[in-house]
């Protein structure tokens, strides 16, 4: 009885398989009297084993050829042809060998017409994806890099755009939008144009200051004149460091976000020691950042720029204000993610993360129990009982929680502005406001530090409720010395970007690249 129950239910599996789907195909060759072109029938047969997206494509337009006009495919070919621009290499998108296609196209017969439809509505997907999301995907690169992936339904526009004849508006469309973006095109465009000149590379034992007279000064002049900073000829071949290469030099450091003090020190030398293909490299590895990012920031956001150390708060386009930042060493990153801000929450305790546990306060409150109150720090145990910093174990120093008192001399200072995230990090105030004078400001636990965010909480929440929201009410709430968190209603997005290269007023902009990911970066995409 069981083996004839065993029987019984084999049979039930093949009785239950689903029978393979029909796709409902017609065959025949549509003609066309006033393009006075014929468009041939693509069989479903040759798109087995291609993507469902490929198969949706053709069902969409009943089977038949998509590419049957000359405009669309030449728009198609153009597109894949000035991909460079946007950063990506026309060779991954099968130009040559379409090229030739197109060429001849008029000799091909039946079948190979359609092989090369099939081909070129490959090479739209993959284009078109490319230019919306990027070549690759960023969480499959880093850990710490949590952006929504971008969708598109390409079906649709791929629809339109052979219909209406607009393919290039098509991939207009797809591209990011943002400004940064645009100016990042033109950047690369920019150095392109520079002549292709190998530089001997300078190097110097000691800082160069003003007056200064050594050979390397003339190789420092080519350079500076090479990128436009510098345009005194006749001084090129003279030794000394002279007040018209001073203000060159400035400017100079100006664009590269350094002390724009006319020294001459390693920060500056690394710049000018870097070469068109690096810096070529450098903006095609931003290009692909950007197309990871929204599309649509939204209405109202706070932007950081890792490299940059700044922050911007944007309202309806607006640059409404600007900002500072301390950012996380290249050991503690800043991650890059967006989110929308939370809540405001002022007079803050801070509760000391585990990174910071093992690698700062263990160490050093073993070797002195007045770390503790000297730092205003409270150890509590697994209960939440306090413990006496005397009775205090190091080697269970993860097993506490250690909070810090509010006030001036908290690590968060007087604000933070909270938004989701799996780091745990968010925006504030510090008490070590000395730092904003800085220029390498790469030196936080993962947390980005803001100059002045009494001012910014204002600016935010005064747009929220102007009548509430004075400078008085925040000084009220501090001044009780009492935590105090503020919700924030409003969208505000919170994005913490990277991005090392732009073009500000018609002037090619670079940053050092902090985390060292932009050489990474581009190898990737042109392997």
């Amino acid at each position: 009885m069981k083996k004839i129950t065993i029987l019984l239910f084999i049979l039930s599996l093949f009785s239950c398989k689903k029978e393979p789907k029909v796709i409902a195909f017609d065959n025949k060759i549509i003609k066309d009297t006033v393009l006075n072109i014929i468009i041939r029938p693509v069989h479903p047969n040759l798109l087995e084993g291609k993507s469902d997206s490929l198969m949706a494509y053709y069902q969409k337009l009943n089977f038949h050829e998509i590419w049957y006009l000359e405009e669309n495919r030449k728009d198609l070919i153009n597109e894949i042809k000035s991909c460079f621009e946007d950063g990506l290499n026309p060779n991954d998108y099968e130009i040559k060998i379409i090229e030739d296609l197109e060429s001849k196209r008029s000799e091909l017969n039946d079948e190979d017409i359609v092989k090369y439809d099939i081909l070129l509505t490959e090479t739209f997907e993959k284009l078109a994806n490319h230019l919306h999301k990027g070549k690759l995907n960023p969480k499959k690169l880093y850990t710490d890099w949590d952006l929504v992936t971008k969708e598109i339904a390409l079906s649709p526009l791929l629809e339109k755009g052979i219909k209406e004849k607009k393919i290039a508006s098509t991939f207009k469309d797809l591209k990011p939008n943002h400004i940064v973006y645009q100016s990042l095109k033109k950047n690369l465009i920019e150095i392109d144009k520079l002549p292709n000149i190998t530089f001997e590379k300078i190097t110097v034992k000691n800082k160069i200051v003003l007056n200064d007279t050594l050979p390397e000064m003339v190789k420092i002049k080519k350079r500076l004149a090479y990128w436009k900073d510098f345009k005194n000829k006749d001084s090129l071949i003279t030794w000394a460091y002279d007040s018209l290469t001073f203000k060159a030099v400035k400017r100079f450091q100006a664009r590269h976000g350094l002390s724009q003090d006319g020294v001459i020190g390693i920060g500056t030398i690394k710049a000018l020691n870097s070469t068109k293909s690096e810096r070529i490299e450098q903006i095609i590895a931003n290009l692909e950042r950007w197309k990871w990012y929204p599309s649509d920031l939204g209405e109202q956001y706070l932007i950081a720029n890792i490299p940059d150390y700044m922050l911007h708060y944007v309202r309806g386009k607006d640059t409404i204000a600007k900002h500072r930042i301390v950012v996380g060493t290249p050991k503690r990153k800043t991650p890059i993610l967006t989110s929308k801000l939370s809540n405001f929450v002022f007079n803050p305790t801070w509760t000391i993360p585990p990174t910071i546990i093992k690698e700062d306060l263990k160490p050093a409150a073993t070797k002195n129990r007045d770390y503790f109150p000297s730092r205003q720090l409270t150890i509590y145990n697994s209960s939440g009982k306090i413990v006496n910093p005397n009775d205090w174990n190091p080697a269970k120093a993860n097993n506490y929680r250690y909070v810090q008192k509010p006030g001036n001399n908290n690590s968060l200072g007087l604000v933070k502005l909270n938004f989701a995230n799996r780091h745990s990090v968010y925006l504030h105030d510090t008490n070590h406001r000395d730092y904003f004078v800085k220029t390498y400001r790469s030196l936080s636990s993962g947390c980005v530090r803001v100059e002045n965010p009494l001012v910014l909480t204002q600016q935010i929440l005064s747009k929220i409720n102007p009548e509430k929201w004075s400078g008085k009410e925040i000084d009220s709430i501090l001044k009780l010395e009492k935590t105090k968190t503020v919700s924030v209603k409003d969208t505000v997005n919170i994005y913490l970007f990277y991005w090392t290269s732009w073009l500000e007023n018609g002037k090619l902009q670079f940053r050092e690249d902090i985390y060292e990911l932009d050489k990474e970066l581009y190898l990737k995409l042109r392997n």
